[in-house]
């Protein structure tokens, strides 16, 4: 029963809705580097080289935010190479329709991992665009935010 109590009580200081928060941010630039911890001395881990690709923030100090992507690759970037989110990554082949509806007519497939940018969404489906490509998607399978 004590166990009960100290359960409710750590729950009304730590509601669950702060630790499931998803942040959802988009690479404000084609080349941004990725660092090993959260300071301009700290060594570049990797580059990333697609502007718009969406990523997950899963911690922050200060003026960095620690980001994980969709391959579970992560690091820290500075928040000046961040803005907010407008793009997704389809995680399998996707059809791409002119308007939301699967007996709508299809456009192209979209193949697995491409960045799209989200121009709007609702109720399953978002208005995408993706180089000379405009349509809707389903929203399933797929890595970003849509909100």
């Amino acid at each position: 029963m004590k166990k009960f109590y100290f359960l409710i009580l750590i729950l009304s200081f730590f509601p669950f809705h702060i630790f499931s928060d998803e942040i959802f941010l988009s690479l404000k630039k084609n080349k941004v580097n990725v660092r090993y911890g959260p300071s301009f001395d700290s060594p570049v881990k990797f580059v990333y080289k697609k502007i718009n690709l969406p990523i997950k923030q899963i911690d922050k100090k200060e003026n960095w935010r620690r980001i994980i992507d969709f391959k579970n690759n992560s690091g820290w970037i500075h928040w000046s190479q961040l803005k907010p989110i407008n793009s997704l990554i389809s995680l399998n082949e996707k059809i791409l329709f002119k308007k939301s509806s699967n007996f709508s007519k299809p456009l192209a497939k979209i193949q697995k991992g491409r960045v799209l940018i989200i121009q709007k969404c609702i109720e399953g489906w978002c208005k995408i665009k993706s180089d000379k490509f405009k349509g809707w998607i389903k929203t399933d399978n797929i890595w970003g935010s849509i909100n």
